[in-house]
């Protein structure tokens, strides 16, 4: 399905979708993909939502993994990991053609640090990823074509 929205210039657009593609600013994908309305569209390695972990949803968000003190817990018990600056609000994960709900121990981290995650399906993840993305909001979104192993 084409969408027919006047991409915003220089930002990260999905332009389209089906069975078996995503295509972003006009460059078809065949597999998963992760990005934001800014930087590269990075190849995302999960070809169905059963696969998703915490370090996937980092890696999507580009965060970086967390040094972890074993100790640390002893003095800051209620303390959430320092975010960089350009972390996301939101993080959409499209699940492929239905909507697939991630377990709580795969979301808990993020959720944690403040990032709110929505999962739906991929079509829906597109079009509010655009939504999202042109009204200035910190989103990543991580889309599973419609068609893989689901």
């Amino acid at each position: 399905m084409k969408l027919h929205t006047e991409p915003a210039s220089a930002l990260n657009t999905v332009t389209a979708y089906g069975d078996g593609y995503i295509e972003v600013n006009q460059v078809r994908f065949s597999h998963a993909v992760a990005f934001g309305p800014e930087g590269a569209v990075a190849e995302w390695p999960v070809k169905a939502a059963d696969q998703i972990t915490s370090a996937l949803l980092r890696q999507a968000a580009g965060l970086p993994e967390p040094v972890r003190d074993p100790l640390a817990f002893l003095d800051e018990p209620d303390t959430a990991p320092a975010l960089p600056p350009n972390a996301p609000e939101v993080l959409l994960i499209g699940t492929g053609s239905r909507q697939r709900f991630l377990r709580p121990d795969v979301l808990r981290p993020l959720l944690a640090a403040g990032i709110g995650i929505e999962t739906m399906d991929t079509q829906a993840a597109a079009r509010t990823y655009n939504i999202l993305m042109s009204e200035g909001r910190r989103v990543i979104v991580a889309l599973i074509p419609t068609g893989e192993s689901q």
